[in-house]
């Protein structure tokens, strides 16, 4: 069977391609201790990469890769993020059942469907309408009810629904949007990349304590594709 065939492949081997993605995820983050501070993620969390269909969210061609441990184009100049990394920023969140987050950047819908296992509410802002539309389909498809999808700039939030317990930003901004940090709730955290370009961004954890101050701690570097947008 060649990387692109994924008609014959039967449930339970898909099971166990996730499975095998789970354990390399658990290596990664093993590996990367020195940067992130963490020897494991929440359990919850890698529940969540477990079930989640990740071969659901990528393009046809592409399915015989959907759980290798990498990140896979989906069109539009976007990327469906690695694994490791979608684990790591949701980790970061500390989600609770009862959350409500802001996702900037549905993309192809994988983070979101990960977010919806975990929180109450997700709200999702993508700015390429194609994605948009076709993720906003097909987690309604998966099932998940607790998902409002929006085309648009997600730099400047979506006011409408804040503040937000969490928020989650999938493409590099060069600074933390401020309607960001706005609408985050005192108590909440955000995880986000920042940089101008691949070799020069990072992953931060900003968290908002109960008087409105902003504490910052950066993570690791990453690689993701810029924010885009009117701003």
């Amino acid at each position: 069977m060649t990387l692109g065939e994924q008609s014959d492949v039967t449930a339970s081997e898909l099971a166990e391609r996730r499975a095998r993605m789970v354990q390399e995820i658990e290596a990664d983050v093993r590996d990367t201790y020195f940067y992130t501070g963490r020897k494991a993620l929440d359990e919850r969390v890698m529940a969540a990469l477990a079930k989640v269909p990740r071969h659901e969210f990528v393009p046809p061609d592409m399915r015989g890769q959907a759980y290798r441990n990498a990140p896979l184009p989906i069109g539009h100049g976007q990327t469906i993020s690695q694994p490791y990394i979608v684990a790591l920023m949701t980790d970061m969140l500390r989600l609770q059942p009862e959350d409500i987050v802001l996702e900037v950047g549905t993309g192809c819908g994988y983070q979101t469907a990960i977010l919806a296992e975990l929180a109450r509410q997700v709200f999702s802002i993508e700015i390429v309408e194609n994605l948009g539309l076709r993720a906003r389909e097909l987690v309604e498809r998966l099932g998940y009810t607790n998902v409002e999808a929006s085309i648009g700039d997600g730099y400047h939030g979506w006011e409408a629904h804040a503040p937000f317990d969490a928020i989650i930003v999938t493409a590099a901004a060069t600074i933390v949007p401020p309607p960001l940090i706005e609408q985050l709730k005192s108590g909440g955290r955000m995880a986000i990349p920042v940089g101008r370009e691949f070799g020069t961004q990072t992953l931060l954890l900003l968290e908002k304590d109960q008087q409105g101050q902003i504490s910052e701690q950066e993570i690791l570097p990453v690689a993701f594709v810029p924010l885009t947008g009117g701003h």
